[in-house]
């Protein structure tokens, strides 16, 4: 790589340990100056050209998809469940509609996700506020929360089951009603960047693809790694790296262009917006 790094974000939950992984050992981390911070915040980063290349939430994405270009094959998402983009409620989902609930303040996508699921399938309109993602804080002030990441995987397998609470995965009821699967972050480079430095943005997303692959066949010792510092053992985190999907392929843009077509007026981009990919050297 070049003398200049390129400023690359990285997400600082749990689902993208294994592109971490990758990353470390492959070496190419040293080739990298890497920002680690929440979905909302690297997406900001992004947006507002402090980072060149990184992980941006599919809403924001799409609604800035003129500045970004999408990187190939690698993303965020699942294709049924996803185990930590969760609603967690004190009642069943169709008794919500007027009560409280409360929204995790880290990531667009998957409230817009679940505000579209609890409109369109349940047609029920609850009252929505934000706040830290803290479950047991959450459940104080409200019928039901929508929480992501470490805190939804810590709520729905810890926390839920202690305080006898429904929980319910974004990505299962995705699938369920559309049959497609769910992307919620893309790696995406600055058009500006990218049109600038081309080689160096293919050289970072080779990296990513190998990482992936990489942290695929070494996914038993990543979990092993992980589980040392983590409240979750070994085992189901193996589940949970291997449940998520990092591919960006053509059933993943089929869920984006469906995603787009049912929310887009209402969440700020055309409900035809199209996903540009980098093109092939």
């Amino acid at each position: 790589m070049t003398p200049t790094r390129p400023r690359v974000g990285h997400i600082q939950f749990l689902n993208c340990l294994p592109l971490y992984w990758g990353l470390a050992r492959t070496g190419t981390l040293l080739d990298l100056e890497l920002t680690k911070d929440t979905p909302e915040k690297l997406s900001e980063r992004l947006i507002d050209g402090d980072l060149d290349i990184g992980p941006v939430t599919l809403v924001e994405f799409l609604r800035h998809a003129d500045d970004l270009i999408a990187l190939p094959d690698i993303a965020v998402g699942c294709d049924g469940p996803v185990m930590s983009c969760v609603i967690v409620s004190q009642v069943p989902l169709d008794q919500l509609h007027g009560e409280r609930v409360a929204l995790g303040s880290t990531s667009r996508t998957s409230v817009r996700l679940a505000q579209l699921l609890l409109a369109e399938r349940y047609d029920i309109a609850p009252d929505y506020f934000t706040c830290p993602p803290d479950l047991r804080l959450m459940m104080q002030e409200a019928q039901a929360a929508v929480l992501i990441g470490d805190a939804a995987l810590r709520a729905s397998l810890h926390d839920a089951p202690e305080l006898g609470l429904h929980v319910h995965d974004l990505g299962q009821m995705w699938k369920d009603w559309t049959g497609l699967p769910f992307v919620f972050a893309v790696w995406a480079a600055r058009r500006d960047y990218a049109e600038r430095e081309p080689e160096l943005v293919r050289e970072v997303h080779r990296a990513f693809l190998e990482s992936v692959e990489l942290s695929g066949e070494e996914v038993t010792k990543v979990a092993e790694q992980a589980a040392r510092w983590e409240a979750f053992d070994a085992p189901l985190l193996e589940r949970y790296f291997t449940t998520l999907k990092f591919t960006l392929g053509t059933r993943q843009l089929a869920g984006i262009t469906e995603f787009a077509r049912r929310t887009g007026p209402n969440t700020g981009f055309p409900a035809d917006v199209k996903v540009e990919l980098l093109p092939e050297s």
